[in-house]
């Protein structure tokens, strides 16, 4: 442990910490105040979003097919705190079709997950999301 006067870990991490708060409690107004004006968004096997319009649009995309609430957080940041890593474990329920993917009845799904952060100026301004979608497809189908 380094303690540099400036506790730029214990800031990031708190950042994480609250970024996934405001997850769990759909509150997605409170997310998107924590993403810096150009966040990069690295949705899991899927393209690279640009912006706190993009990140919200994907928001009401995810909340439109998917209930989720992430459990057993686990925060790591790197001692700069300029770069964060997480992990979890995603409960969710898959509400209404979305594009590509089997037909959505109500199947409810339990996985890991993953996440790593840029942080700059305390802001978040890059999330890059990983899970297993072919253990997703296999508890849904």
């Amino acid at each position: 442990m380094k303690i540099d006067g400036t506790r730029t870990n214990d800031r990031a991490t708190e950042l994480i910490l609250a970024y996934y708060a405001a997850f769990n409690r759909g509150d997605w107004d409170g997310m998107i105040a924590l993403l810096g004006e150009d966040v990069v968004h690295d949705l899991n096997q899927g393209p690279r979003e640009t912006g706190r319009e993009a990140f919200a649009a994907f928001l009401q995309r995810m909340h439109r097919s998917y209930r989720e609430q992430l459990h057993d957080i686990v925060v790591m940041v790197s001692p700069d705190g300029a770069r964060a890593a997480a992990e979890y474990i995603v409960h969710g329920e898959y509400l209404a079709d979305d594009t590509g993917l089997p037909p959505a009845r109500g199947q409810k799904y339990v996985l890991p997950g993953g996440a790593f952060f840029e942080l700059r100026d305390g802001r978040i301004h890059r999330v890059t999301n990983y899970y297993n979608l072919e253990d997703w497809i296999a508890q849904v189908r």
